[in-house]
Formats: C-alpha cells, structure tokens, sequence
C-alpha cells in the first residue's frame, strides 16, 4: 500500500497494532538488506507495518519482506504525520532500524527528528524498541544528541560491545546471523570447493603478497577463487581481483537485489572459507557454513567487534605487512576454526531467538517463549 493509500485509509481499530519503522539504507549493499529483512520478519506478525523507503529504487521493498498488507512512504513527511496520528490513537510503536549509525551531527537527524513522535506515543502507551545498531565513530558531542531517544527506548540492545559501552544498553549480534540456511556444525567439507573473496572500493589496494598467499593457498588445498561483488560501489575493485587472482567472478550492475542474492547464497553455500573486509559478506557467507577470515588492509575493528558480539574471536587479521607465507598460514588457521565457527554461531541464532521474543513481548504482548529443557 503506497503512503497515499494510507493517508486516506480509516483509522484502526483499538486492538490494531500499527509498527513505524524506518526502511532505508545504503541501496547499492546487499548486507543492508539482510540485516533489515530480518528485523522486518520479526516485526510482521505483530501488526501493520508502516515503512519508510525514501528513494529506494524498485524492488528494495519486496527485498525488505514487505508486503502488500504494510504500507509503503517513499515520503518522510507523509510517514510522520501517519505516525504521528497512530500514536496519539494509541496503537503506534516505533522500531528503530538497525545497522551502521553515525556519531556526527548529520548522522543524528533520526534520532533527534523523531523525539516528539517517540514522546507522544509512549505516552499513548506505544513501544519503543533498538536492536541490531552499531556505532562506527565514537564522537562525545553526538552521544549527547543520542541520550533523549535511548531514555525513550524500552530496549536497547547494540551489535557490538564497544557501542554498548560507549552509549549504554545491551549486546546482541548482528541481525544478520539470524539470515541464511544456518551454520551447519557437520557441513560437509567436500562439498565446498570455492574460496570467496570480496574487497571494500575505500580502502587501500590489497599488496603483491596478499594475492600471491591467496592464489598459492587455493592451489594447496585444491579450491577455486570466486571474486563477488555484494556493494555495488566495490565492482571495479571486484573485477581487479578477479583478474589478479585469476578468479572467477559474480558481478553485480546494481539491478535486481533478491536475484543478486540469490546469487550470492548459492556461492557461499560451496564456499570453505569467505576472505573479506566487508562484514556482512562474511557474515552472509558464515550463515551458510563457511568459516570467515578477514584479511586486513588496514588497521579497523569493525569486523572483529561485532563477530565477538556472536561469540567469534579472531576474524580479523591485519595483513598489509604480512609475508605471503604468513597469509597462507593466517587462511589456514581460519579453516581449520570452521567448525567451532559454526557451533558460535548456531548459539549467536538462539540468542536472536530469545531477542525477538522480548520485542514481540513489548509491541504485542506475546508470552515470551519458553525452552524445555529436559530434567
């Protein structure tokens, strides 16, 4: 249902349950989705969506799991004043949405234009509910600005300890591990044939070494190299490895999310070990059973944080003055961790199930599930 459908619809009834949460993101990362898709599975069985998508192009909606029972704003000003409306009707709820913030002014714009509405829903009674953000600086000015929509928040529960710590609340992990058929403790080694690789575009080139230790460590184990494009804005950067590793490559020209997924999943479900320095592509790649390793070409902690948050230490290695013996090493160590990987990250989904059900405790009022356990 479009924004202007919605404006002309009735309002509900006392028992609906109208859940606001904001839909955009970086449209050119297939990671943003996922991580958003998740949290809006949780949310639909518990009432009418309202989701703003802002200039999305087609298909980013359908890629979201929204359906056509949720209504669609492409307008900001349209969402709001709906929310605005059910709040003070008293079925509003508002979900913030998670991913990557910004401690700086400009990265403040949600948490900041969106006080009144929190306030005037909570005192309708409404929820308000954080889970699955991140930090990725960690300003003193912007924490400030932070402090008014975490007081209104009922939970809040960050992707990674370091945010915890810096802004207050609890650790879960990343949405996105609740994503993909699931880490497999027995998955089968033989069937993954591929070592996948895919580079972040805004860091530097990987070194003569680094392709040199992947080529060689591909070569001794007898796997394949596939380079894969999951962001857009990284091609140019997935196409030059793909040449320097003589790799075979999953493009990407920005159309069709779900297909580019699809595509995607089907490469890291034959994968052995995904090397990256873009989270969500070892994540995405560790929900099908591959073990993640992180080849560092600079010195950031982002990857190594939010893994720790699933209970995986050691994703990240820095590589820039790594010898090509000490890649191969470094991938090798990475392998053979594959199966305890696994067995973290099937916990890490338990602990998003036990998550979700404390959101569904607060918007809906549904029993928290229990878990039997044997006597």
């Amino acid at each position: 249902m479009s924004d202007r459908a919605a404006a002309a619809a009735p309002n509900p009834g006392a028992d609906a349950v109208d859940i606001f949460v904001p839909g955009v993101g970086q449209y050119d990362n297939i990671g943003d989705i996922i991580l958003r898709r998740q949290l809006i599975a949780w949310l639909k069985p518990l009432g009418r969506l309202h989701v703003y998508v802002g200039a999305s192009p087609e298909g980013y909606a359908e890629s979201l799991g929204v359906g056509t029972d949720d209504v669609v704003y492409r307008s900001f000003s349209s969402w709001y004043r709906a929310g605005l409306s059910r709040a003070w009707g008293g079925t509003a709820h508002y979900v913030f949405k998670p991913g990557e913030i910004q401690l700086t002014i400009i990265g403040m714009k949600e948490h900041v234009v969106v006080l009144p509405l929190l306030a005037l829903l909570r005192l309708r009674g409404g929820s308000v509910v954080r889970v699955g953000s991140g930090s990725r600086d960690f300003a003193p000015l912007p924490r400030l600005l932070m402090r008014p929509s975490i007081a209104l928040s009922q939970l809040t529960a960050w992707r990674d300890g370091t945010t915890a710590a810096y802004l207050g609340g609890e650790v879960m992990p990343d949405l996105a591990f609740g994503e993909g058929a699931g880490p497999s403790t027995d998955a089968a080694a033989e069937s993954r044939d591929t070592i996948v690789v895919s580079m972040r575009s805004d860091r530097p080139e990987p070194g003569a070494a680094w392709v040199l230790g992947i080529r060689r460590f591909a070569a001794e184990q007898g796997l394949r190299i596939e380079v894969v494009t999951q962001v857009l804005r990284d091609r140019q950067r997935s196409r030059d490895l793909a040449a320097a590793l003589g790799a075979d490559l999953a493009d990407w020209d920005g159309s069709d999310h779900a297909g580019q997924e699809d595509t995607l999943r089907a490469v890291y479900d034959r994968t052995a070990l995904a090397v990256s320095d873009r989270l969500h592509v070892l994540i995405a790649a560790s929900t099908e059973g591959a073990a993640p390793i992180a080849l560092l070409v600079d010195e950031s902690g982002k990857i190594d944080r939010h893994f720790e948050a699933a209970g995986v230490s050691g994703v990240g290695v820095p590589s820039s003055g790594l010898t090509e013996d000490e890649i191969v090493a470094a991938m090798a160590t990475a392998l053979q961790r594959g199966p305890a990987v696994r067995a973290s990250l099937a916990n890490a989904r338990d602990e998003l199930e036990l998550m979700r059900g404390r959101v569904e405790v607060l918007i809906a009022g549904v029993p928290a599930r229990t878990e039997l356990v044997d006597a």
